[in-house]
């Protein structure tokens, strides 16, 4: 009896060691859904050349000072979000980045990947657009955070954001040590106090996939006066760009 107890208990620790292991090696898949083409045809699309990678950018061009930066979300076509963005923001010149591995762009998603190309392509757009401002939306308000944090975007938006990518996969995964075991942390509360842009973060009431004490948690890691929170009754986490009030908060950025 004690033989075959032992024997049942090491099947079960071998079990869930394999179990971790397989959600270590398989996490990226987990974390990143990339389409396989752009749905839409964007007005003009560049390529930013880095680190053995083609990163496409889709961009609505426009003359003048004032651009935007959008970064989109885990499994997000941003072509998708162009014409909520060309009217949200008539005056500025749009720049939508596909990350690694989608929709046209050669590569793998990564966190460090991520954050290098989107701050490659703020110093491209800078280069020809004295005020950058930066929309992220949920996936990408990790991105934009740390965006923000290194360079002088002039303003701030987070749609659905979180406070760490690590505490949400540890409600998702309870019984698994996530927090050990993730690498692409997306700890957006560790770089938020160096933002200085104004900030606007954009909550859904209904988000069924970030809870909205998370976007609390990142606010109040913001310094103090830098950032406000905007939540939109009614939306989910995926609907929440179909809502009526979701282009008004965006023109907050204007």
């Amino acid at each position: 009896m004690k033989q075959a107890f032992v024997v049942l208990l090491l099947l079960a620790v071998g079990a869930y060691v394999a179990a971790c292991l397989a959600l270590f090696l398989l996490q990226r898949s987990l974390i990143y859904y990339p389409p396989p083409v752009a749905a839409y045809a964007a007005p003009a699309t560049s390529i930013l050349a880095l680190d053995g990678a083609r990163v496409v950018v889709s961009e609505r061009p426009l003359a003048g000072e004032r651009a935007l930066i959008y970064l989109g979300g885990n499994a997000e076509d941003v072509t998708a979000s162009l014409p909520i963005l060309e009217r949200a923001f008539p005056g500025r010149a749009l720049y939508l980045l596909h990350y690694r591995g989608y929709a046209g762009s050669s590569g793998s998603p990564s966190e460090q990947a991520l954050v290098g190309d989107a701050l490659a392509l703020f110093d491209r757009v800078a280069r020809t657009h004295r005020d950058v401002a930066v929309v992220g939306r949920s996936l990408g308000t990790g991105v934009a955070v740390q965006l923000a944090s290194q360079r002088p975007v002039s303003r701030l938006v987070l749609v659905t954001p979180f406070d760490s990518l690590a505490g949400l996969a540890a409600r998702q995964f309870p019984y698994f040590p996530v927090r050990w075991l993730l690498r692409d942390r997306y700890a957006s509360s560790g770089y938020a106090p160096r933002v200085q842009a104004p900030t606007l973060l954009i909550v859904a009431r209904h988000d069924e996939i970030i809870p909205p004490d998370s976007a609390e948690r990142l606010l109040a890691r913001f310094p103090a006066g830098v950032a406000q929170l905007r939540v939109i009754e009614g939306a989910g986490h995926n609907s929440i760009s179909d809502h009526p009030a979701y282009i008004a908060a965006l023109e907050w950025a204007q």
